[in-house]
């Protein structure tokens, strides 16, 4: 199993950018989705999680801003990210609990970060 994340890049300070996160192999289910992001210097913080059935929750500094969605369908979980600002400048990484295919529990899996640079 893989988590597969992109969309990351350079903006300018109040533009968007969205990132997508695909888990891709033998999965079976998948719980929860998220997208979790590390500045230099700082501890790894959670930023958004969707649970399967579609409740969310966002970091304060967040709020209003970011809006993460899923397709189950794709087994893929999205964050748009608006009004982005220099502070937003870290490796976002995408994390899920899921079920592979003949297994009993679910497993926390990461992703390769995408690294987000945000110019002032």
């Amino acid at each position: 199993v893989q988590l597969q994340a992109s969309g990351g890049g350079l903006v300018q300070a109040g533009g968007s950018l969205r990132l997508s996160c695909a888990a891709s192999g033998t999965v079976f289910s998948i719980d929860s989705m998220g997208w979790y992001r590390q500045a230099p210097g700082n501890e790894r913080e959670l930023v958004a999680a969707i649970t399967s059935g579609g409740m969310t929750n966002y970091a304060d500094s967040v709020k209003g801003r970011f809006t993460i969605s899923r397709d189950n369908a794709k087994n893929t979980v999205y964050l748009q990210m608006n009004s982005l600002q220099p502070e937003d400048t870290a490796v976002y990484y995408c994390n899920s609990n899921l079920r592979r295919v003949g297994a009993l529990e679910y497993v926390n899996y990461w992703g390769k970060g995408t690294l987000v640079t945000v110019s002032s």
